[in-house]
This record gives C-alpha cells, structure tokens and sequence, in this order.
C-alpha cells in the first residue's frame, strides 16, 4: 500500500494518526480553538467548516483557513463541509458546496480536502484535478447514519473512492449490534489486504463501535478521529485516552 504524506505527518504506516475537529462557530472561537489544539497530542486538524457561521461567504471561509493554518503551523489541516444528508450542520446546494470548495483550494491553506463519494462526478472531478494542482490531499468519504451497509457494500465503496482518484479513502456506518462491528473490520481487512493501493479510513460510530476506532493498525485503518472538546460524531474517544490506548497497542 502507498502511505500519503502531509507535512510531517505520514498516513498508511504505523499507528493510526489522531485526528480532532475544530468547530467553532465564529473567528475569536475558531482563532481560540486552533490555539488550544497546541497544546493536545494529535497529529491532524480537521475543520468543520460547517459550524462556520460565515461558511456561505467563501472569500471569509478562504481568510479563516490562512489564520488557521498560521496558527496550527505544522499541524496538517483537513478543510471539510459535511453535508446536512451525511449529518452535517446545514444544507448547502451543489452549487454552493462546490463553489466554496473552489474558493478555499483557490485562495484558502488547507493541507487536505474533504469530498463526498455520493456527489455529481463531473463536478467532483474537476475538484479533485484542482486540488491536486495545488498539492492538495483529497480525503474521500461517505457517512451511513443509520445502518452497517453488508461487508461487499463497504468494500465496492471505499473501492469507487480509488477509481475516482482520492489519496485517502474514508467510511463511518453506525452499528446495531455487535456483528455490525464486526461487519465493518472485516470489510476493514479485506480492503486492506486484497484492494487498497492507498491509506484507508474506517469506522463504526457511537459507543458500540467505539472499539473500531482504537484497532485501526491491526485491521488497516489509518487514521482515527478523537475529541478535544466536543465531538463532531457519536463514539469519539477523549484524545489523551486514544492516544494512551494507541500507544498500548504499538507495544
């Protein structure tokens, strides 16, 4: 498997990195957030940009992610909108998810870009090819909040994501039981082992799939998200916790 490198930080080799949100809803909480990850032991900022209460004025939201960047410095930043049917915080058009998507590789720093498998291809297309023109990672993902999808299904998803050419292929399903979790590290494994020619990300959400976001080295996932403060999904561990439990594995 080929790792992905942003920065000083290398995905798809050894333990899974940690990754926290940043969701704040205004500048001085934004500015006062990313100040306070410093001090937390993760290795990737991802900002929710759609906790942004000026996410649809795009020049504001390029100007946030400089003053982001500049503070979380060495930090890898993944600059995301969730979208409201993969559980984000408001609804935006094509239009408009595509365009601030344009506006921040254009004029924005951001490190990796967040883009939603399900969306209009063409369109996707030409996001992908410009943000790779500006050294931008495409992290690829797709959210089921309801169900764990059959172990085929998640395996032919995350395998759409390659041929579209994202450099990290990322999936989240919630769990109904125990063999749902089961369900996604296999499907976890099998992609690994047979399909993935590039770091993957999978988990299986809330507190019964808590356990899928700590094992991620042993099945191939390569990046797990943890809390600073408030999550942005159910089941997301505490990051000194993550860490400690990381680290315990490693051994």
């Amino acid at each position: 498997m080929n790792t992905v490198t942003v920065k000083n930080v290398t995905l798809g080799s050894g333990s899974p990195k940690i990754i926290v949100p940043l969701v704040g809803k205004d500048e001085a909480e934004l500015i006062a957030e990313a100040k306070h990850l410093l001090t937390i032991d993760c290795d990737l900022v991802e900002w929710r940009v759609d906790f942004f209460d000026q996410v649809a004025d795009f020049h504001a939201a390029a100007e946030m992610s400089k003053k982001i960047a500049e503070i979380l410095n060495d930090k890898p930043v993944l600059f995301t909108f969730r979208t409201k049917q993969e559980g984000g915080e408001i609804a935006f058009s094509d239009e408009q998810y595509f365009g601030l998507y344009k506006a921040v590789i254009e004029n924005g720093t951001i490190d990796l870009l967040d883009v939603e498998l399900f969306m209009d291809d063409a369109l996707v297309q030409q996001t992908i090819q410009a943000a790779h023109e500006n050294e931008i990672k495409i992290v690829m993902c797709n959210h089921d909040f309801d169900k764990t999808p059959n172990k085929e299904e998640i395996v032919s998803r995350l395998c759409r994501m390659q041929e579209k050419n994202a450099d990290i292929c990322k999936i989240a399903v919630m769990p109904q039981n125990s063999d749902d979790v089961l369900t996604l590290l296999e499907a976890t494994n099998e992609m690994k082992t047979v399909h993935a020619d590039r770091p993957i990300v999978t988990m299986s959400m809330g507190q019964l799939g808590m356990v899928s976001r700590m094992c991620g080295e042993v099945f191939g996932s390569a990046m797990t998200f943890g809390a600073a403060k408030k999550a942005s999904a159910p089941g997301q561990v505490p990051v000194g916790e993550l860490r400690e439990v990381l680290n315990t594995l490693a051994l």
